[in-house]
């Protein structure tokens, strides 16, 4: 793991409520490889994740619904840097071009729109290597209340 990665793990270990049964990097991360490549506090977190073959459609391109789960890899991880704990309530998403199966990786971005007492409201992208976006999407989360003691 590199030392972004050991920070950003480190960071997230420290803002759950203490006990919180929760394993961080979470296996879903872990298995699709993705590491942190920035990270700017309270406002924007950058992962990437490659592209791999087992993750392509029938006509070779990255399907949907790895693309959508590299984007809540990102998304999630960042809420919880925010406002630990939350739950994504939505995650919608738009396609503008394939990724295809030429791209080693690709970066997802996620940042912070907006953020009231019980909610927050991220904004994410998927780029290429040229920073050309391949994908946006906008999600909510729920921020659950902390137990008391």
């Amino acid at each position: 793991m590199s030392d972004t990665t050991n920070d950003i793990n480190a960071l997230l270990r420290a803002r759950l409520p203490a006990g919180a049964p929760l394993q961080i990097p979470p296996p879903c991360l872990l298995d699709m490889q993705g590491e942190p490549v920035d990270y700017v506090e309270g406002q924007s977190l950058a992962m990437r994740f490659p592209v791999l073959p087992r993750y392509q459609n029938p006509i070779g391109h990255m399907q949907g619904g790895f693309i959508v789960a590299a984007l809540d890899n990102t998304l999630g991880p960042f809420s919880y840097l925010i406002a630990p704990p939350s739950v994504t309530t939505s995650l919608n998403t738009q396609y503008l071009r394939p990724v295809t199966q030429e791209m080693p990786h690709i970066v997802c971005h996620a940042r912070l729109v907006e953020r009231t007492r019980t909610q927050l409201f991220l904004a994410g992208e998927v780029r290429d290597d040229a920073g050309r976006v391949l994908v946006m999407c906008q999600a909510v989360c729920q921020i659950l209340p902390q137990k008391a003691g």
